[in-house]
């Protein structure tokens, strides 16, 4: 239940996690997370979904307007493009987890509209909610981790990390054996229009190393599968049976 907006928070995620937690338990427990002010921000938390051996996990900011008003993660326009980045790369959204740093959506009013600007969240905020992603990918295991925009890879891969720098290459971290960074596709869709299509082509591009990673791990996989089958056959005494057998054939 979602706690009242006069309640005080209290510093973190942590004190919501559920004993022996499972994905729905996790789920149902953020509800009535105040780890921090957000959730006084927030329509309401929005959790992580996708299956719960899904071997890619992506990780975003926080829920933007759309997402806050759903109470589901990337169903606006930075998720339709994560859709078609993904079937350009050959990635089964289905197959894929999805979630965020930052459970609560922060906004400030436009002064000129009605409409909710969104706000980067600050590092107390992202501590906070911290606790969530660290047992989401505790259970999941992702075999892959996409961290979309600064505030995801910062907060998987340290305060001093450059997604510009490094968009695109697979790091092996102790979340997950490849963490791959790229921009948010919000970045994206905020690019000068004359700029735009050319961000997104270097968006799916980075989306399309992470297929490409999949695909040749799974090759791999499949190799070594191969291998040890091979090596399991009983070959011991099986050759000198048929040489005796022939042997004696030959013989008569």
């Amino acid at each position: 239940m979602k706690p009242r907006k006069t309640a005080k928070p209290t510093g973190s995620a942590a004190d919501f996690i559920p004993p022996r937690a499972t994905l729905s338990k996790l789920r149902a427990a953020a509800e009535g997370c105040r780890g921090c002010d957000l959730f006084k921000l927030g329509t309401q938390t929005v959790f992580g979904e996708g299956p719960s051996r899904a071997r890619v996990m992506v990780v975003g900011e926080q829920p933007g307007d759309a997402e806050d008003k759903a109470g589901h993660p990337f169903v606006g326009p930075s998720g339709k493009l994560l859709d078609r980045a993904f079937d350009a790369a050959g990635i089964d959204r289905d197959e894929v987890y999805v979630t965020n740093a930052v459970k609560h959506f922060k906004w400030a009013r436009d002064s000129r509209s009605p409409r909710r600007l969104h706000k980067t969240p600050n590092a107390g905020e992202i501590r906070a909610c911290f606790p969530w992603l660290q047992h989401e990918i505790a259970l999941i295991a992702p075999q892959v981790i996409v961290c979309l925009g600064a505030t995801a890879a910062k907060a998987l891969l340290g305060r001093t990390f450059s997604v510009m720098k490094s968009r695109g290459i697979p790091i092996e971290s102790e979340w997950a054996p490849a963490v791959f960074t790229t921009v948010h596709p919000s970045a994206v869709l905020r690019a000068p229009s004359d700029q735009r299509a050319l961000a997104e082509k270097m968006f799916v591009a980075d989306v399309r190393k992470v297929g490409r990673y999949l695909a040749s791990d799974r090759a791999k996989k499949q190799a070594n599968a191969r291998v040890r089958r091979f090596a399991e056959w009983p070959t011991t005494g099986s050759r000198s049976t048929i040489s005796s057998e022939s042997t004696r054939s030959s013989r008569r």
